[in-house]
């Protein structure tokens, strides 16, 4: 291949074996983790390994407990549709076939939103097409999140039959998680929290507000890892972390654009383009953008995607829902179609979906008994 990828930190664990591994953990059994009589994987949606380096003055409990081998590799993209997807059903996106924020249907123009297209565009739940963990695994498994993702589509397919137990307060949240895991021997239960990633969507991770939220999150861990029973044990990672790319360094894809000939479909988000070409288009599509944004930019074919494993590997069922192009920024920068009315999108400031060190590896910290 002509081009070069990153190359993931030595001691980084895969996000796809984390579920596992702890229900190894449960068993005596585990590679990576001591003993222990119940779990609690922890998810702090946004938090990358590098934003918590920056900031770890402001959430010493969090920083303190790490240990260089507290890092994880989240999948690519590096969006939460595709990395809660695989750490929910241990798989990848090639074979679990989530391959980004929108993706399109084969053999349809639909380019569907895969968080709320369930919902919103009659997305069939078999396109999620791995079984969820907690069907597999044969032990307890409860999901401790905001009231609002009770029943959705995507709760449906990434942890099928799972308790739900909802509450909109973060404490509370960690309260119950803990509580669930002390009743229940033997049990694993899955902790959401997306508040660190909508602000920083809204104001950016260096923004006052986030670093506000984060010392939140900090004082919500020492709380859980104090309420812990003995025996249980903790892993707060992240589906990816985040970079800020203020406004101008956008690239708006406007009527006229060059780089939008032969473009048939844009899908995925600002810092993960599928380009869906028209036919027989695609080498030319290919050969264009990395002329113009090679540079900045990881360009790949759809089979290059296959070859890298990147996404693992690649089920056909889900290869034509990877764009014929794929571009990633190693740069900071996001890719914006212009030609669409609403520019709401563009306000925004913490982005996340590539390559990068910042977007891709996230802590994993290990409390109570993993510690």
């Amino acid at each position: 291949m002509s081009f070069s990828l990153p190359v993931d930190p030595p001691r980084a664990r895969s996000l796809a074996r984390v579920v596992p591994e702890m229900s190894a953990a449960l068993d005596g059994r585990s590679d990576w983790l001591a003993p222990a009589t119940s779990a609690i994987v922890w998810v702090l949606d946004g938090l990358g390994a590098h934003n918590l380096s920056a900031r770890a003055g402001h959430a010493r409990f969090l920083a303190d407990a790490r240990t260089k081998k507290d890092a994880a590799r989240t999948v690519f993209p590096s969006t939460t549709a595709a990395a809660l997807t695989s750490l929910l059903t241990g798989t990848m996106p090639g074979q679990h076939g989530i391959v980004g924020y929108r993706a399109r249907v084969p053999g349809t123009d639909a380019v569907v939103n895969q968080l709320r297209g369930w919902e919103t565009d009659g997305l069939p739940r078999t396109f999620q097409r791995a079984q969820p963990l907690s069907a597999t695994l044969g032990r307890p498994f409860f999901t401790v999140s905001r009231r609002e993702y009770e029943g959705t589509g995507f709760t449906a397919v990434t942890l099928g039959e799972a308790e739900f137990h909802g509450s909109d307060d973060l404490d509370e949240r960690v309260r119950i998680a803990a509580d669930l895991a002390a009743r229940h021997p033997g049990s694993l239960t899955y902790l959401y929290a997306p508040d660190l990633d909508s602000i920083g969507h809204k104001r950016g991770w260096e923004s006052d507000d986030w670093v506000a939220m984060l010392e939140r999150v900090d004082a919500a861990a020492r709380s859980l890892s104090s309420a812990l029973a003995p025996g249980t044990g903790v892993l707060v990672t992240s589906d990816h972390g985040m970079i800020d790319v203020p406004r101008h360094r956008h690239v708006l894809l406007a009527d006229g654009d060059p780089l939008l000939d032969g473009v048939h479909l844009l899908g995925g988000e600002p810092r993960m383009l599928h380009l869906y070409t028209e036919p027989g288009a695609a080498d030319a599509v290919l050969a264009r953008w990395r002329d113009a944004e090679g540079a900045r930019s990881w360009v790949l074919s759809r089979r290059e995607i296959a070859e890298s494993g990147l996404m693992g590997v690649v089920h056909p069922e889900v290869a034509e829902r990877i764009g014929d192009v794929v571009v990633a920024p190693r740069a900071g920068i996001a890719y914006y179609d212009d030609r669409l009315s609403d520019k709401a999108p563009q306000k925004m400031v913490g982005q996340h979906g590539s390559l990068t060190d910042e977007e891709r590896i996230v802590p994993l910290i290990r409390l109570g008994a993993f510690a």
